[in-house]
C-alpha cells in the first residue's frame, strides 16, 4: 500500500507534470475502476475487475503502470478518436476519491468526462446501469469522489452485486468473494458492462461532434441498463 499524501501535495505534483501529458481537448475520458486495492476479486472491488476486463477488451492488459502522482494504476487506451485513461485506485475505498482527482487534475479532465465503476447493492447480480450524476446513495467510494472533485456530475457505471441474504452483514457481504455460483455468470457480467461503457461514451463523443457542428447546446446522452 503506497504511502497517504495530502491532497493539496498531490494536486501540486499533478500540477506541475501536466507538460508532460499530451492534452487532446474534449477527446479524453477517464475510466476509474473503485475498490479496494489490496482486496481484489471482492465484491466491493467489482469495479476492478471491470477495469480488467476492460483493458483486455482494449489491448492495453499489459500496459499498467503506478503512477504515484495520483497513487493508482494507470493504463491508456484509443477508441476511436477518444483517449481512454484506465485506473485503478491504490488507495482504500473510502479514499478512492483522492486518486480520482489526483488523475483528473493530470489529464486535465472535467468531472463530466469521468466515468466511475462501482459495485451496487441496489440490483441484483447480473443487472448492470449507467446513470449521470446523481448523489452516492450510501456508497463510500462515490462519496469519496463527490466530496473531492466538489461535484456529483461523473456518469457512474453501477454493477450489480445484490443484498445479503438473512441477517448476514452487510459490510461482511460485500468484502466477501463472489460465490462459485456468482463467478460463473461473472463473464457474462463483465461482458455486458464494458460493452454499455464504451458504447456510452461513442455515444457521447458522436453527440458532442454532431451538436458542435450545428451550434446547439451540448447534452448528456441518456441513461443507459442492461438486462
Amino acid at each position: 500500500m503506497l504511502p497517504v499524501q495530502p491532497l493539496g501535495r498531490l494536486i501540486g505534483r499533478a500540477v506541475s507534470h501536466r507538460k508532460d501529458e499530451a492534452v487532446v481537448a474534449g477527446k479524453r475520458v477517464l475510466v476509474a475502476g473503485l475498490g479496494n486495492y489490496g482486496l481484489r476479486g471482492t465484491r466491493h472491488s467489482v469495479g476492478m475487475a471491470i477495469l480488467n476486463h476492460l483493458a483486455n477488451k482494449l489491448s492495453v492488459a499489459d500496459q499498467w503502470k503506478t503512477d504515484r502522482r495520483c497513487c493508482g494504476d494507470v493504463a491508456i487506451a484509443q477508441l476511436d478518436n477518444v483517449e481512454l485513461v484506465l485506473m485503478k485506485p491504490r488507495r482504500l475505498m473510502n479514499v478512492n476519491g483522492l486518486c480520482v482527482a489526483g488523475a483528473a487534475e493530470i489529464y486535465n479532465l472535467s468531472t463530466e468526462d469521468i466515468y466511475l465503476v462501482h459495485d451496487d447493492l441496489d440490483k441484483p447480480l447480473g443487472k448492470v446501469a449507467l446513470k449521470l450524476g446523481g448523489s452516492a446513495r450510501g456508497h463510500n467510494g462515490v462519496r469519496s469522489c463527490i466530496s473531492s472533485l466538489r461535484s456529483d456530475c461523473m456518469v457512474r457505471l453501477r454493477i450489480g452485486i445484490g443484498r445479503p441474504v438473512g441477517e448476514a452483514a452487510v459490510d461482511r457481504y460485500v468484502l466477501g468473494r463472489f460465490s462459485s455460483a456468482e463467478q460463473e455468470v461473472l463473464p457474462q457480467v463483465f461482458e455486458q458492462a464494458v460493452e454499455m461503457l464504451l458504447e456510452h461514451i461513442k455515444q457521447r463523443e458522436n453527440t458532442k461532434e454532431d451538436l458542435a457542428a450545428s451550434g446547439e447546446q451540448i447534452r448528456a446522452p441518456l441513461e443507459m441498463e442492461g438486462a
